[in-house]
């Protein structure tokens, strides 16, 4: 299923973004960088999980729905799991958890490109 190679690659890189921010700008930028990755990828998952519940079927309006639901869900939970992670971690880098973030989303974007632009793969 293409949407699980997706969610591999976000795995990946919040993994090479933490390990990078860490060689290059010490131990709590790569745990900054790599909580910022793991918000992206554990909304992401979540939105899969409402998002594609329904794959497949006849109703219009489930899988509308459910994507509508998917997608508020995935904002919702990356808000809460920000405060979480400002609040309960301490110190922190901001540039690096929000680095990290943007990197995994656009992997995410990117995979998605390149499927569409592949679809045998």
């Amino acid at each position: 299923m293409p949407v699980v190679r997706v969610l591999i690659v976000q795995a990946l890189v919040a993994l090479a973004a933490g390990v990078s921010c860490g060689f290059f700008f010490g131990m709590v930028a790569g745990y900054s960088g790599l909580l910022g990755g793991s918000i992206a990828l554990m909304a992401n998952v979540y939105f899969a999980f409402k998002a594609f519940r329904y794959f497949g079927a006849r109703s219009a309006k489930a899988i509308v729905q459910s994507l509508w639901a998917g997608e508020m869900g995935k904002q919702i939970l990356a808000a809460a799991l920000f405060a979480l992670v400002f609040v309960g971690v301490k110190p922190l880098q901001p540039a690096a958890l929000f680095a990290g973030y943007l990197l995994v989303l656009v992997a995410g974007a990117s995979a998605l490109l390149l499927m569409k632009n592949n679809p045998k793969h």
